[in-house]
């Protein structure tokens, strides 16, 4: 006799593997899927730290150490944790639809491109450092905010992403990015294009979106938003420029949202906090909203 908790049992069963047989255009149930490696794709953050600063990251394990053989053999590990990241996103992407996705032959050359740009994002970042020092008077030191900015944390990891994303690898990218935003409150995309000297001041809330472009020299507070102006029409957009440019010298302060792919804030402006643009605005500007009336009360 079957009794009513499992009956109830049964019936889960049957409609949830009903759910793994429909087309949903994406797997729900595969025995043999093989996925990229959350936890391996936050070791090779790690290790990236640890080559591009590793007196803040390395701890004991560079001492006694050349140099150049704790660089060589840091990026060695970096480079074969990558390949094999690389080669399991290649092959999710033989049974989910991705619509970009890089040839399979070229992961080698991708891992030692990679590999290649770590100086050079290494100097972008020795830019942002600066630029977070000189913008925050409460910044004590530039090793504080290797050791602790979250903004720059969400920076590190986008430089990196980015360099990923570029070459239209699948899923590590946002993954990465996705780290950092589940660890700062700061959600960077890694499609934007975001230039030298970027400084984040506290960060929480802050989105920037994938068809964002952002000059050099651009200071952004917490909560500002740079976003799509119709996301509702979806995969239509998917390619299209739908989110801001922001040029040079450019601050935005506090809870502003600036939306819309034609949407572009000329150089040396300043906006307000709490402005909310979905037009361009011209060099030399200040936005701001109207202060609100404020009402003060006192019980006597």
């Amino acid at each position: 006799m079957i009794t009513g908790k499992e009956s109830v049992m049964q019936n889960a069963i049957s409609k949830i593997s009903e759910n793994y047989i429909y087309d949903h255009e994406f797997p729900i149930y595969c025995d043999n899927m093989r996925l990229p490696n959350r936890s391996e794709i936050v070791s090779i953050i790690k290790d990236i730290q640890k080559v591009v600063f590793p007196a803040y990251f390395c701890g004991s394990e560079a001492r006694g150490m050349d140099s150049k053989e704790f660089i060589e053999k840091t990026l060695i590990t970096i480079y074969y944790q990558l390949k094999t990241q690389l080669e399991l996103a290649h092959s999710l992407c033989k049974c989910t639809k991705v619509t970009k996705v890089f040839d399979s032959d070229r992961i080698d050359e991708i891992c030692s491109e990679f590999i290649n740009e770590i100086p050079n994002i290494q100097n972008k970042l020795i830019k942002d450092i600066i630029a977070n020092f000189e913008g925050d008077p409460a910044a004590t030191s530039k090793a504080e905010i290797i050791l602790s900015y979250p903004g720059f944390y969400a920076i590190f990891v986008y430089r990196f992403a980015h360099e990923l994303y570029k070459r239209n690898v699948p899923f590590i990218p946002r993954m990465m990015t996705e780290h950092a935003h589940s660890k700062t409150g700061i959600d960077i995309n890694p499609g934007a294009e975001i230039g030298e000297y970027f400084f984040i001041d506290h960060g929480t809330g802050i989105v920037i979106g994938e068809t964002t472009t952002i000059g050099n020299n651009v200071k952004i507070y917490q909560g500002v938003t740079l976003g799509a102006l119709s996301p509702r029409k979806g995969q239509v957009l998917s390619g299209v420029k739908r989110h801001p440019t922001v040029e040079d010298n450019v601050t935005i302060y506090a809870n502003s949202t600036i939306l819309g792919g034609d949407t572009v804030i000329g150089e040396n402006s300043v906006i307000g906090g709490n402005s909310f643009v979905t037009e361009s605005v011209d060099k030399n500007s200040y936005v701001s909203i109207k202060a609100p009336e404020l009402i003060i009360r006192t019980d006597d």
